[in-house]
């Protein structure tokens, strides 16, 4: 296994001045559309916000302000990871260990639009020492194709070989058992790493909750979801019916962009890779319409926008993923959940009531071995970036004291 990964080296975002010249020259050169009378949001991003971000992008945004505050605020790394059937892939991270010894090593996968920058809030609070809550050693990799990880140029790296990334990844740090934590794509990145590697992954955590549909195998979900629609009997029904309702409006009017990045993400590529101000705008519509009214400032916007545009492999490349894992759907491997094989290591979810599609909680068991489940008034699609205190506060009542998955791996219980 020793040769499955290669030397660590520090690593440090330095871009070349003359890519920061490039994007100014681009975004001088920016041709913009015009807008309907009142469109609003319900075109998409609106005409006055991109606007406003592209003058300051060309003006005031200071990137190397932003660089010095990442590299300052994260210890980074890189390293060789072997990948079967792919060679090796530079893979950059983030390893922050706490102070407390026996902390308890957790993966932190993100997703898209995001990337390892989703850590920034709740890092400082997972490592933190505690008498009543568990400390963590977080580790916050870039998933190749994105952020400062190196690109894949063969077709078919799907979520079953970002797992593999992952889990090598923790090994190669001597972490031989650990936890995961992970939305939007890293739900089902986590989820392989617990189908996978379960002597290792002793338990996982996501924030975007997303169960295989009820069968046949399950008379009593069904029994309750039509129940939900002709005679809701409880709150919780008729919380069900509305999540379910908005997740078929989710279905019809919020996709298209995942219909895009899943069918033709290499035309799409041409877009992200060439304009910063398409780029811009198809991530930023994507901040704003996820999340629960959280107010981004636009030099939070640009920075999150920008690390895509510097990006080791290029803005396209991140998009190609939603096409692997939809490609292995339509060819019998199960896409997204891939073959539903259901973990049997510990899980736990959050349910944030902005998230993109909010599905009954009682279909989450279906998901794997639920042991704890946390509820919420507030946050949306980025938790960790929006209510990163809500998310760590049920990571830490999960496997701290008390929690169902306390003491899950050997000899870090996460305290002093």
């Amino acid at each position: 296994m020793s040769n499955a990964w290669g030397p660590e080296a520090p690593f440090k975002i330095t871009i070349p001045q003359s890519s920061l010249d490039d994007l100014q020259q681009r975004l001088s050169l920016a041709r913009l559309p015009d807008e309907l009378d009142a469109a609003s949001w319900s075109y998409g991003a609106p005409l006055s916000d991109v606007k406003r971000l592209v003058q300051r992008w060309k003006t005031d945004f200071n990137w190397r302000k932003c660089e010095d505050g990442l590299n300052n605020e994260f210890p980074q790394f890189k390293r060789d990871i072997d990948v079967e059937g792919f060679g090796r892939v530079g893979v950059h991270y983030v390893h922050q260990k706490s102070k407390v010894v026996d902390a308890i090593p957790l993966v932190f996968i993100h997703g898209w639009p995001g990337s390892f920058i989703e850590v920034r809030h709740i890092l400082p609070l997972l490592v933190q020492a505690g008498d009543n809550f568990p400390a963590f050693h977080v580790v916050a990799l870039s998933l190749p194709n994105f952020g400062f990880s190196d690109g894949v140029k063969k077709k078919g790296f799907k979520l079953e070989q970002h797992g593999e990334v992952a889990h090598k990844l923790m090994l190669s740090l001597g972490y031989h058992e650990y936890v995961a934590q992970g939305g939007d794509w890293g739900y089902g990145v986590a989820r392989r790493l617990a189908v996978f590697y379960p002597k290792s992954v002793k338990g996982w955590h996501t924030n975007f909750p997303l169960p295989p549909l009820p069968t046949l195998w399950n008379p009593l979900i069904i029994l309750r979801t039509i129940l939900c629609f002709v005679a809701p009997v409880t709150a919780q029904m008729s919380k069900d019916k509305a999540n379910l309702e908005v997740a078929q409006k989710v279905g019809l009017h919020e996709q298209g962009y995942l219909k895009i990045q899943s069918t033709k993400p290499q035309t799409l590529g041409y877009s992200l890779a060439d304009s910063p101000v398409g780029l811009l705008a198809w991530i930023y519509e994507k901040l704003v319409g996820w999340t629960d009214g959280y107010k981004w400032t636009d030099d939070q916007v640009l920075e999150w926008v920008s690390i895509y545009w510097f990006s080791t492999a290029g803005p396209a490349a991140s998009v190609r993923l939603y096409y692997e894992a939809m490609e292995a759907g339509a060819n019998g491997d199960g896409g997204v959940q891939g073959k539903f094989t259901k973990p049997q290591v510990p899980f736990g979810c959050s349910y944030f009531p902005r998230e993109i599609v909010t599905l009954p909680p009682s279909w989450s068991h279906l998901i794997g071995n639920l042991v704890f489940e946390g509820q919420h008034t507030s946050g949306g699609h980025f938790a960790a970036h929006e209510v990163p205190e809500l998310l760590v506060g049920d990571l830490r009542r999960m496997f701290g004291k008390g929690g169902p998955a306390f003491g899950v791996v050997g000899g870090r219980s996460g305290y002093a």
